[in-house]
Parts: C-alpha cells; sequence; structure tokens
C-alpha cells in the first residue's frame, strides 16, 4: 500500500491522466519536455473505491488524421473496384479447386484422398496467417499488405498452372493461401477507409455481394473451364485479374490515415499465433478426416499447451495478435459471437444439404447444385439493400431478425414433405439466404466500426477468423454427426444449424441496450 495520503494520490492519478491524453495529442499542441517521457509502470488505489488499478507502459502515440471519412467519388468506385477483384479472387480460387478435384486427382495420377491436400494447403495456409497479417497491416499499412497479398496470389497462380505434381502444386496452393489470407485480412478495413462512416453499412453490402456472386460464379465458371480447356488453366485465369487488381490499388487504395508511433510487429508472437490455429484445425479436421485417436490426442494435448502459452503472452500486450483489447469492447465481442454462431449455422446447412437431397430424396449431383444456388443468390440481392438499411435501422435488430428469419428457413428444410417438388425446397433455401443476407452486412459494419481506427487491422483480421472458426466447426460437426447417426445426421444438422441461428439472433438482439460506434449512433435513436 502506498503512504503517500489521499491528496498526493488523485494528484498522482491526474498527472498520470493528463500525460495520457497529452501523448494522444502530442501532433496538436506543443508540450513540455516533463510531459513527452513514457509514462512509468504505475499502481495507485483510490481511498473510496478500494481498487487497486495498475497502469503499465506507455500511452499510444498516434500519427495521422484521425478525421479521416473516405475516399470521394469518382475515386471511392475505382477503390471499391480494386478490392472486389482481390475478394473474387480468393473466394473463387477456394470454390474452383473443390469442383476440379477428381479431374487433377487423375490427371496428376493421385488418389482421391491425397487430393484433399489441394484444398486443405489453402485453407490452413489462410487460417495459420491471417491474424499475422492483419496486425502486420496496423504496422506497415493495410494499402501495402493488400497489395502484397495480391502479388503472392499472382505468383502462386502461375506456379499451380506450371504444376506436374501433387508436391509442388500442394506447395503452390500453401503460397496462394498466404496471398489470399493478406488479401481477406484487410479488405474490410480498406472499405472502412474507402467509405465515409455513414456511408460504411453500403461498403460491407458490396462486400458481402461480390462473395456471394464469386461463391456462385466459382463452380460454373470451372465447369466451363473444364469443358474447353485443362485444369491448370483454372489457376492460370487469376493471373490478368490479379494484374488489374494490383494496378488500380495501386493507384486508387488508401494509406493508412492513423498508424501508432513505433509500434512493431513481434514475430515470435505471429509464429504462435500460426501454431496455435494450425493445431485447432488440425484436432478439428483430424476426426472429420478419420485420423487415428492417438494423432488427434497428441495434437490437442499441444493445442492445450502452446494455446495457454500464447493467450498469456498476449493478455499483457497493449497491441496482440489475438485482439484481447478489441475483445474487451462489449460490442465488439458480441458481434464475434453473433458471427460464429452464423457461420457454424450455415455451414452445418451447406454441408448436410447435399447429402439430405442425394441420399434422402434422389436428386443428382447437377441438380443439388443448381437447387443450393438459390441461398447465395438471394443474398446478392439482400446484402446491398440491408446496406442501405443499416443507416436507419439499429444493426442489432436487423442482425436478430435476419438470424431469425435464416433458424426458420432450416428447421423447415429439416421438414420437408416425403416428396418434394423443386419449388418447396427452393423457397425454404430463398428464406435462409434473405435472413443471412439481412444479417451479414449490418454485423460487418458494427463489428469494424466499433474498433478504434489504429486498430482496423485487427479488427479485420478478428472479423475473417470468426468467419473460419464458424465455417471450421460447421463442417466438422456435421462429420461428427455423421459418424454418429449415419441414418439420421443430415436431419439432425439441419436442426441443429437452426439452434445456432436462434442463438445468434438472441445475442444480435441484446446489441440493442449497448452504444453503437461513431457513425451508426444515428440509427439507435430510430430504432
Amino acid at each position: 500500500m502506498p503512504t503517500d495520503g489521499p491528496s498526493d494520490r488523485i494528484y498522482s492519478y491526474l498527472c498520470l491522466r493528463f500525460r495520457y491524453f497529452a501523448r494522444q495529442n502530442a501532433d496538436k499542441f506543443t508540450l513540455h519536455a516533463a510531459f513527452s517521457a513514457p509514462l512509468q509502470e504505475d499502481s495507485f488505489t483510490m481511498k473510496a473505491g478500494l481498487r487497486q488499478i495498475p497502469i503499465q507502459g506507455a500511452a499510444p502515440r498516434l500519427a495521422g488524421n484521425r478525421e479521416w471519412d473516405g475516399l470521394p467519388m469518382p475515386t471511392r468506385f475505382w477503390a471499391i473496384l480494386a478490392v472486389a477483384f482481390g475478394v473474387s479472387l480468393s473466394v473463387i480460387d477456394g470454390a474452383i479447386a473443390n469442383v476440379a478435384l477428381p479431374t487433377m486427382a487423375r490427371m496428376l495420377g493421385i488418389s482421391s484422398a491425397n487430393s484433399i491436400w489441394i484444398v486443405n494447403a489453402y485453407q490452413l495456409a489462410i487460417v495459420v496467417s491471417l491474424l499475422s497479417f492483419s496486425a502486420l497491416g496496423d504496422v506497415i499499412g493495410y494499402r501495402k499488405i493488400y497489395i502484397g497479398g495480391l502479388g503472392i496470389f499472382i505468383v502462386a497462380s502461375l506456379g499451380c498452372t506450371l504444376s506436374d505434381s501433387l508436391a509442388t502444386l500442394v506447395t503452390a496452393r500453401v503460397c496462394q493461401g498466404f496471398g489470399a489470407a493478406a488479401i481477406t485480412s484487410v479488405n474490410t478495413t480498406l472499405i472502412r477507409l474507402i467509405y465515409p462512416r455513414r456511408h460504411l453499412g453500403r461498403g460491407m453490402g458490396v462486400n458481402a455481394t461480390v462473395v456471394a456472386v464469386s461463391s456462385v460464379a466459382g463452380p460454373t465458371l470451372a465447369s466451363g473451364i473444364l469443358s474447353i480447356a485443362t485444369w491448370p488453366w483454372l489457376f492460370a485465369i487469376n493471373i490478368p485479374i490479379g494484374l488489374i487488381a494490383c494496378l488500380l490499388s495501386y493507384r486508387f487504395l488508401p494509406k493508412n490515415p492513423v498508424r501508432i508511433r513505433g509500434r512493431h510487429f513481434d514475430w515470435r508472437d505471429g509464429l504462435m499465433n500460426a501454431l496455435t490455429f494450425g493445431l485447432l484445425i488440425a484436432s478439428i479436421e483430424g476426426y472429420s478426416h478419420g485420423l487415428k485417436p492417438s494423432y488427434i490426442g497428441i495434437s490437442v494435448i499441444l493445442l492445450v499447451v502452446i494455446g495457454t502459452l500464447f493467450v498469456r503472452s498476449q493478455l499483457h500486450k497493449p497491441y496482440p495478435i489475438l485482439p484481447f483489447d478489441l475483445l474487451r469492447i462489449p460490442i465488439f465481442s458480441v458481434s464475434v459471437i453473433t458471427s460464429i454462431c452464423s457461420f457454424i449455422a450455415q455451414m452445418l446447412a451447406m454441408v448436410a444439404l447435399p447429402f439430405y437431397l442425394q441420399k434422402t430424396f434422389g436428386y443428382t449431383e447437377v441438380h443439388t447444385g443448381l437447387i443450393l444456388t438459390a441461398w447465395p443468390a438471394i443474398i446478392m440481392v439482400v446484402a446491398p439493400i440491408a446496406g442501405l438499411l443499416v443507416e436507419r435501422i439499429h444493426a442489432g435488430a436487423m442482425g436478430g431478425v435476419g438470424l431469425l428469419i435464416m433458424a426458420a428457413g432450416v428447421v423447415l428444410l429439416a421438414f420437408l414433405p416425403e416428396q418434394p417438388h423443386v419449388a418447396d425446397i427452393v423457397w425454404r433455401l430463398l428464406l435462409c439466404g434473405l435472413g443471412f443476407g439481412l444479417f451479414q452486412s449490418p454485423n460487418n459494419s458494427i463489428l469494424i466500426a466499433s474498433a478504434p481506427p489504429e486498430r482496423s487491422g485487427s479488427a479485420s483480421g478478428m472479423l475473417a477468423t470468426a468467419r473460419l472458426t464458424g465455417q471450421t466447426t460447421g463442417a466438422a460437426l456435421v462429420a461428427l454427426l455423421f459418424h454418429i447417426d449415419p441414418e439420421n445426421g443430415c436431419h439432425i444438422a439441419l436442426l441443429l444449424a437452426g439452434g445456432f441461428a436462434l442463438a445468434g439472433s438472441v445475442v444480435s438482439f441484446s446489441r440493442l441496450s449497448l452504444s453503437l460506434p461513431q457513425g451508426l449512433t444515428r440509427s439507435k435513436g430510430k430504432a
């Protein structure tokens, strides 16, 4: 306990607070040298509350324009086009490989089981590097990360095109995954910089539309290319599109308007992050791919040990790769939880439905693919509308209603008639897509806007990580249900998807009691 009197402790507290304010506003005021020194580690106790408050490390020194509010037209149009090109490349490339796996396995002379690595290598590379790239963007600039990611993606696509064996193709796909991770880690942050605060929902709506269009176009594009050319052309097509995206990005994308002076990227944290998330995915995917329990057990033990060390180290850092500082913001953490629930529900349904339609109702693969297109197709229409509505309606309410509609849709799919007509399936899928489209743009807007400008990269990375975590968990749950109850696994998966969507809806509605970020506060009063 300090021996100073109450007045001394209050004086110390006021000095510390003033020095913190001074450091944040150093670019606006000429300050005495006494207040420009780093804040020293200190602690004190306020008499009334009997609560010890630690003040650790130096306050952040911010450089740049904190009043940045988007790009003017027509620069904004070309900038969002650059982002759209990059995002579409990363999404389409994940989809086309799935369709082409049988063809690639046959032409490379490998088994179907080994061909799965062509997909897994890409996804694993994204997962292990996503948060590191987003944190690096906070340090060196989001524009540099995005353009660098495009460059890596283009070179890796050339490597995929020239590959003549599984080993070279998987290596190139890993590099492609790193490029895609760099692109997706900062794309929503760049949208925040491109659009004015009041129109952020519109930007998120455009982004959701691009993702939905790319998801629909991927399988169709792959089928079209394979009908007239060999599989290497699936990757060669990325090169000219990527070069156009690079040129547009270099010319029109903005630099970081706000940056923390003196901050450096910790490569040891990056390695620990990669090991933690790599082991997490390996543990989840190991069961669904039929690995021996002993291997899965070793993976889980390593995950617990390394993950614990990683989390403990991140808790004591002012700007961690795993953004605990952002997760302490109530509306940010609630939005992350809602996002995870929604993507678990979506993946549960999307993985189970092909089996449900083909095995239970006898639809062919082609018919199944065409029917399932209804889900992302309606998102293409709804997402930009939701992006406009979030300027007038509370994002928490829109997200809650959207996930409630989605929950109704997937539960209705679980109770299809014994001999359903195509229309019976399609209108239920449209209901699911309508709900998800109403949820996605408002949720992404509120999540990104709730982070401080200098932490936008980490917020974008956390958004993408929540999506990947939800998708991986959803797919693993379907595999688990198929193992436990092969006969009714699809039916149970759809009901479980409805449960997760309902849980996400409840969490989303809870945001009505929380303060909205700047730029979205206008909608709170109108909700």
